[in-house]
């Protein structure tokens, strides 16, 4: 996708982005300032390496910072967080307990959020205190149990070196009232003193742990300091309104704005001429920026307002079509579209007048036998027209059955009555010699067919004229009919001059348009963008010929004198239409 076709795609849904921003940040934003404030109090605790009973120094077992981490866990465990609620008189803790160590240090931060700011600093000045108390009474209990585990080793080691020594000290009475030991005694006296040694060595061993636990008793200290208590906050940590906010607006955006991009990619209409160049495989001769209806039915914009940048439009397609067939001239020009109700109509009528409006007697033909409209366009009654003509003989008088419009140099043939057969009347011979009867009293003939799709006149008639413009309407007509549309026109070996995309947005249309605002803003003294063309109005008021009677009547329908059309004045060569 080309960046300018996302840029337009955002531009063409820019209320959608927007509306999508307002909807997400506003409801996050009513939401977070009716929710319930959120406060943090914060605590630090300095973790201190303790002594073990045993002797054996902590610091070989676990590094400062698995000690730390071990205690962040330990400070969250269900007997403190009993034993807080119990000294708070509360039922339970249900604050949120956010326990941080700090790497590579023995600093734990202890975070409590709470709605209540004074509850959430009671919580964190407690638990510290609570978890302290706990650890240093386990502490002491390690350290009293192992006292009294050494106690009772040295009272058996003194009860053993006691009795040995009574049974020395036997054995050296006998020795002193003169008796001569036995060889059995004497045995006996050296494994006694062997055991005494054994014992007094072991006695030795158990007095100095007892006293290195001792001296771990003493020296152990606190192993937990609360560095910075808590104190009581005065601003919530959430609800963050503003942040809230601005990142719902965000989100919101960005989904509405890929819902519209789905949106475009299954959108398979076309939006702009080179959408329609690419589908159908013709040049892009006209981009038409729909205008505001001013209440008028008519719509003839090319005429009401010559110098509007929508009448420019009709001007460009004028010339593109000039151009589109230099080395055969276009006299003769049938403006069909793929399907109903794309503006067909319309097109046909504004692009007749501008031709006229170059200088060119146009002769207007509403071949739509079905559901003719150009006689509504221009205000005059569709009591005679191609029909009427159609059952006259050949070289009849057309001048009846032409109305002079109120644009100089631009008659238009009427439908007349609807017949049963549109598409054999289009097809007959008589209809070619009404063409060339028509072609012989003026310079441009622009026929106005039905559309291609929906039924066969328009391919008809097709294979008659010198050129074909296909319309389509932006944002409404199907890729795929009007691929079908300019492939059904190939087909009849029509001449298709190209494509000419209808009622497209001003916020499409971008670059297409933007130049024509040159026109509106020139003073009143300056031409109307042709400096050859008027504004192509005549004296009498909208709607009536030139003539008087009765409307209903072939006589009254306008004066189409054969000699006027074909006097000399200012008329454009023969290639331009």
């Amino acid at each position: 996708m080309e960046l300018r076709n996302i840029g337009r795609i955002f531009w063409k849904w820019l209320w959608l982005i927007a509306l999508g921003a307002v909807v997400a940040g506003g409801v996050t934003f009513f939401v977070s300032t009716r929710s319930t404030p959120i406060y943090r109090a914060s605590t630090q605790i300095l973790i201190q390496q303790a002594n073990n009973p045993t002797g054996v120094q902590w610091t070989d077992v676990l590094t400062s910072e698995r000690l730390a981490a071990n205690y962040a866990r330990l400070l969250t465990t269900r007997p403190v967080l009993n034993q807080v609620a119990t000294n708070l008189r509360l039922p339970e803790v249900t604050s949120r307990i956010i326990v941080d160590p700090v790497r590579e240090t023995q600093i734990i931060v202890l975070h409590v959020e709470d709605p209540n700011p004074a509850l959430a600093t009671a919580i964190a000045n407690d638990l510290p205190a609570v978890f302290k108390e706990q650890n240093e009474k386990q502490l002491q209990e390690r350290f009293n149990t192992s006292l009294e585990t050494f106690q009772t080793q040295i009272g058996g080691v003194q009860a053993d070196i006691d009795s040995t020594q009574a049974q020395l000290q036997a054995l050296q009475g006998l020795e002193d009232d003169g008796e001569e030991l036995t060889l059995e005694q004497q045995a006996q006296r050296a494994r006694l003193e062997t055991s005494l040694a054994q014992y007094r060595s072991s006695l030795a061993d158990l007095l100095g742990s007892r006293d290195d636990v001792k001296r771990a008793e003493a020296l152990s200290g606190d192993t937990i300091t609360v560095v910075e208590p808590a104190i009581e906050p005065t601003a919530s940590i959430r609800p963050r309104v503003l942040l809230n906010t601005l990142i719902a607006a965000a989100l919101g955006a960005l989904l509405m704005t890929a819902l519209a991009f789905l949106i475009e990619y299954l959108d398979d209409t076309i939006k702009l001429p080179e959408d329609a160049a690419r589908v159908t495989g013709l040049p892009a001769l006209g981009s038409l920026v729909q205008f505001r209806n001013s209440g008028n039915d008519r719509q003839l914009i090319a005429y009401e307002s010559p110098k509007s940048p929508f009448t420019e439009s009709y001007r460009t397609l004028r010339t593109n079509i000039q151009f589109s067939s230099l080395d055969k001239p276009i006299n003769t020009l049938m403006v069909t579209s793929a399907s109903p109700a794309e503006g067909k109509s319309t097109t046909v009528a504004n692009l007749a007048v501008v031709i006229a409006q170059g200088g060119k007697r146009t002769i207007l033909v509403d071949t739509d036998l079905r559901r003719p409209v150009l006689h509504q366009v221009f205000g005059l009654p569709n009591a005679v027209g191609v029909t009427n003509a159609l059952l006259m003989p050949e070289g009849s008088d057309l001048t009846p059955f032409l109305q002079q419009t109120e644009v100089d140099n631009l008659w238009l043939l009427a439908s007349g009555p609807l017949p049963p057969n549109p598409s054999e009347l289009l097809g007959s011979h008589r209809m070619a010699e009404l063409m060339k009867e028509l072609r012989a009293e003026a310079e441009m003939l622009v026929f106005d067919s039905p559309p291609t799709l929906a039924v066969t006149d328009a391919a008809v008639l097709a294979r008659q004229v010198d050129g074909v413009l296909l319309v389509v309407e932006s944002a409404k007509t199907r890729e795929a009919a009007a691929k079908r549309a300019a492939q059904g026109l190939l087909k009849v070996n029509a001449n298709v001059l190209g494509v000419a995309v209808n009622r497209i947005a001003y916020r499409l249309a971008g670059s297409h348009y933007y130049y024509y605002d040159y026109y509106q803003n020139k003073d009143d003294g300056s031409s109307d963008g042709d400096g050859s063309e008027g504004s192509g109005k005549s004296s009498r008021k909208r709607g009536q010929s030139k003539t008087s009677g009765d409307p209903s009547q072939p006589a009254a329908a306008g004066t189409f004198a054969t000699s006027q059309l074909r006097s000399p004045g200012p008329s454009a060569p023969d290639n331009v239409v």
